[in-house]
């Protein structure tokens, strides 16, 4: 009957039909599954709100990728960032770009700066003294008439973002000249008119032009603004200016041809921690994860510079301060 029980045929006929649909009705249901997890299964649901921060990025592969380094290096970079103390600076999550560096690069753990405020520590690493300066003040307030690292090197240049003109001798905007201590030197006037430019952009300006052609003097001082090196601004700031500048420079081929080394750190802590402050050491023979507690300071700075560049002759306090060279495999 058509609406009675069925039938022994019948019932058959439903077996064969039930094993055929039952396979494509499980896969059916895995795809949902699929498509309402976000992925393959085991494959984390993306998340789209209250999301935890991303890992910091990789340890840097640009350090340690070469041995026996040379007696004199064609290039010397320095980066100064502002005002924070190591421990505000290392380990923290604000930082992680400038902490991938720490370990996969070079990290003297104890470094101090030599005093404050920040325009006696600028001039101090630059020229082995702080020449009496406790303040702040422009050029004009103190015409500094001193041999330094800038007229040592034979060609320097300094790199400054967002000074308006060439040499700037004041302030303006997130400009400060207080960090930027070539204008400060009377005796390199005429060459701070040419060589104390300002920076530009990662895609456009002098520094980026000097990076691609290979054209960076032999010392190379940079100074972020106000903003980007944390003095007005956030850790988090500062790290991502560094993260857009420095694969730039290790991308150079100044850097690949194995002669350039790159330090960065900062003038001074806000005076909560004995002005112990980061310096991160990045070169090719500075093997990842290279730390030293050896005490140094901005004068070891100017004397590993000196070295760098085969100078013989160190300028004042830098006479007596300890190298960093060996520690970092310089």
């Amino acid at each position: 009957s058509r609406y009675g029980p069925a039938t022994n045929g019948e019932g058959v006929e439903m077996t064969k039909l039930f094993r055929v649909l039952l396979p494509a009705v499980v896969l059916a249901a895995a795809l949902a599954l699929v498509a309402t997890s976000g992925g393959a299964p085991g494959k984390p649901k993306p998340c789209h709100h209250n999301c935890p921060p991303p890992p910091p990025p990789p340890p840097s592969a640009d350090c340690g990728t070469r041995t026996g380094p040379p007696a004199t290096y064609a290039h010397v970079i320095w980066i100064w960032m502002e005002n924070h103390s190591y421990s505000e600076i290392i380990g923290s999550s604000a930082a992680p770009y400038i902490n991938s560096l720490a370990s996969g690069c070079g990290l003297a753990t104890n470094y101090t700066a030599v005093t404050h405020p920040s325009l006696p520590n600028y001039i101090a690493a630059t020229s082995g003294d702080t020449w009496g300066i406790a303040d702040d003040n422009p050029p004009s307030s103190h015409p500094l008439a001193v041999n330094s690292i800038f007229q040592q090197a034979g060609s320097a240049g300094s790199y400054e973002e967002s000074m308006p003109s060439n040499c700037a001798l004041t302030s303006s905007g997130t400009y400060a000249v207080k960090h930027n201590p070539e204008a400060y030197y009377t005796n390199i006037r005429t060459a701070c008119g040419i060589d104390n430019v300002p920076m530009g952009t990662t895609s456009s300006g002098a520094f980026a032009t000097a990076l691609s052609n290979g054209t960076l003097p032999k010392f190379t001082f940079v100074t972020p603004n106000l903003c980007s090196d944390m003095h007005d601004c956030s850790v988090q700031t500062g790290d991502a200016w560094l993260q857009g500048w420095v694969p730039k420079i290790i991308a150079s081929p100044s850097y690949q041809a194995g002669n350039t080394v790159v330090f960065i750190t900062w003038d001074e802590d806000d005076s909560s921690s004995g002005n112990h402050i980061p310096l991160i050491v990045v070169s090719p023979y500075t093997a990842a994860g290279t730390r030293s507690g050896t005490a140094f300071t901005h004068y070891s700075l100017l004397r590993t510079t000196e070295q760098l560049l085969g100078i013989t002759s160190f300028l004042g306090n830098a006479a007596a301060a300890s190298s960093m060279r060996a520690a970092f495999g310089l």
